[in-house]
């Protein structure tokens, strides 16, 4: 039965445009951030870790340890204004937002919905004591940016899984979905945003990918684009970020400066408030 809030297309992205993400793949330094601020106490009961993979954000970066955009409880200082989507990047969101628009229900597409917001998913190995230890997966979570996600995949196939709130470890998942080497997903509306969790079971390694960039004690063998919207009034820059939160941040973003002309420009703006 067809759904018109969920879309999936294998092969949506063509090999000229494949060529051009792994050419700018191979540009990124990704961050490999750790899961809370280690400027302040840590949460009763939270142990400091770092996050399961690397992860790069365009549009703007929620950095884990401000704790993600969550509406309505968390709204300010949680989504930092980040770089803009590169040419191909901003190619293939136009597509990606005309059929969102013209297939899915009006009621699920709020009025200003437009991706801003890009995360960059790095799965595969990490590299410990000369061992590959498998990281390709995300446990049951829901996106709270309202309207529809869209996810652009390339490498090894994900095993891509919708759950219910509250089932048991083994109880079947509502969908599965392999998100195949140049694919595209699109979801939305209540069922598929608030209703069900959804999660990355695991990924293959059949066919020995090793996708840029080239990260110290990694090796890529997915990468997954996801899209979502966050409102603009929402998206802060550096500069404006409350005190705390940017000092949370500071030493992110002086990494990110050192390859990015953009963060770097965002770093001398706060130095010039000071």
């Amino acid at each position: 039965m067809h759904d018109p809030c969920y879309v999936y297309e294998p092969g949506f992205i063509d090999p000229a445009c494949r060529a051009e993400i792994l050419t700018w793949l191979a540009t990124l330094r990704p961050l490999w951030e750790m899961r809370y601020s280690t400027t302040r106490p840590l949460p009763p009961g939270k142990q400091q870790r770092p996050l399961l993979r690397p992860v790069y954000w365009l549009g703007n970066w929620q950095f884990a340890c401000l704790g993600y955009y969550e509406p309505p409880r968390r709204l300010r200082d949680a989504a930092v204004a980040a770089e803009p989507f590169p040419p191909w990047l901003a190619r293939l969101v136009g597509m990606i937002e005309r059929r969102t628009r013209n297939g899915f229900p009006a009621q699920a597409v709020p009025r200003r919905w437009h991706l801003n917001t890009c995360l960059v998913n790095f799965y595969g190995d990490r590299i410990e004591h000369g061992k590959e230890v498998d990281a390709a997966r995300v446990g049951e979570h829901r996106d709270f940016e309202p309207g529809p996600v869209a996810s652009l995949s390339l490498g090894e196939r994900a095993r891509f899984q919708f759950v219910r709130r509250g089932d048991v470890h083994n109880a079947p998942p509502v969908r599965t979905e392999w998100l195949e080497d140049n694919s595209l997903q699109i979801f939305g509306g209540p069922r598929w945003k608030d209703d069900l969790l959804h999660r990355v079971q695991r990924v293959e390694d059949k066919h020995a990918f090793e996708l840029p960039p080239a990260i110290e004690g990694f090796r890529t063998r997915r990468v997954n684009f996801t899209l979502r919207y966050v409102p603009d009034e929402d998206v802060i820059p550096f500069a404006r970020l409350a005190a705390q939160a940017r000092t949370d941040v500071t030493e992110y973003v002086t990494t990110l400066a050192a390859t990015s002309p953009f963060f770097a420009s965002e770093l001398a703006k706060s130095e010039q408030r000071r």
